[in-house]
């Protein structure tokens, strides 16, 4: 299970990340890099936001109960 909880927490930030990542490019605040598809539209941000909740879902399923031995 500690496994698990792990694996939760680091793919779940790395999605919080580049959703961040994905919102800040779809609505135009972050342009890098410059040849990229998703600067400037929304669609990228609207994409961006649901992949960065859903990391953070996971980091909250890693986290939760996670200082208790089982």
């Amino acid at each position: 299970m500690a496994v698990l909880r792990r694996v939760f927490l680091v793919v779940g930030t790395l999605m919080v990340l580049m959703g961040l990542l994905w919102t800040g490019q779809g609505l135009g605040l972050i342009m890098w890099p410059s040849s990229s598809f998703m600067l400037g539209d929304p669609q990228w941000a609207i994409y961006g936001s649901i992949t960065a909740a859903v990391g953070a879902l996971l980091v909250w399923l890693g986290a939760r109960n996670g200082g208790g031995s089982q």
